[in-house]
């Protein structure tokens, strides 16, 4: 592949005029207890890529948790008295919401006929603690059992770090993952894909003292890499029966290091809405 033309930043990231994004196939649905990294290295192998310097590999949360066992049969599930308040209010299962507040360290907006928005205990805040009841059932789930949902990861950053160190010691390639989920956004309609974990690749680009077309100085210009990643990643992964939960973006250039997708999330302190 010719290397394409970028346009380096003072952080050492840089963006290609072209970038390419390709869902991996291959992949079975995943189970508890997969080694997903293996998994991953396995359809790598037999779709004959390589990865490369600077690609990202952007793996859903949804795969990452089925194969850490994180699903719930909701009539496991007792309620307590709050959850059973709340779930009046907004409409929901009153197990649903029990998992949501065990899920968080705090609710921020109580949403009648809607949802709980909630800060999550990784930090963020998020409706209803990511809890996902789509394609949530485990593979060969007994008839009768259920309704099934499906927590996030344990440790995000965590699990992208343990693939990352994986997938670039068998390929010898200086690459970075980011973890993806669809997230939604309090003046927004619609969800995007919003990274809650990432390893190698910078979660924030600090444009600051870079300068525009006209010589001026950037002076507040700091872009979210880690979600502008995943949200591109999310086109073409869908969120629906297309069962591409993998995909690798190749353009990009920045320097691997430790980096975590902390490094997106507002502090309380500054947070206006939550």
């Amino acid at each position: 592949m010719d290397q394409p033309h970028t346009q380096p930043g003072g952080s050492g990231v840089a963006c290609a005029s072209r970038l390419e994004l390709l869902a991996l196939p291959g992949l079975p649905l995943i189970g508890a207890g997969d080694d997903l990294g293996a998994l991953i290295e396995a359809a790598l192998t037999r779709a004959g890529w390589r990865l490369a310097d600077g690609d990202v590999v952007v793996v859903t949360s949804k795969v990452i948790s089925r194969a850490q066992g994180r699903f719930v049969d909701l009539s496991t599930v007792g309620a307590s008295d709050r959850a059973r308040e709340l779930s009046a209010r907004i409409g929901k299962d009153p197990r649903l919401v029990e998992l949501v507040l065990r899920e968080s360290t705090a609710v921020s907006r109580v949403v009648p006929g809607g949802a709980l928005v909630v800060r999550h205990r990784l930090g963020m805040v998020c409706a209803n603690a990511g809890i996902d009841a789509s394609n949530a059932s485990p593979p060969g789930a007994a008839a009768g059992s259920g309704p099934w949902v499906l927590l996030l990861p344990e440790d995000p950053d965590a699990a992208a770090e343990g693939l990352r160190a994986r997938l670039a010691a068998a390929g010898g390639a200086a690459i970075g993952v980011v973890v993806s989920d669809s997230q939604g956004r309090p003046f927004r309609l619609g969800t995007v894909g919003a990274a809650i974990g990432l390893a190698g690749v910078p979660g924030l680009w600090d444009r600051r003292g870079d300068h525009d077309l006209h010589g001026k100085r950037l002076e507040i210009t700091v872009t979210a890499l880690g979600d502008q990643i995943a949200a591109a990643a999310d086109l073409v992964a869908g969120q629906a029966n297309e069962g591409r939960p993998v995909v690798v973006m190749r353009g990009l250039r920045f320097p691997v290091g430790a980096h975590g997708a902390h490094e997106l999330v507002r502090p309380p302190t500054e947070d206006l809405y939550a």
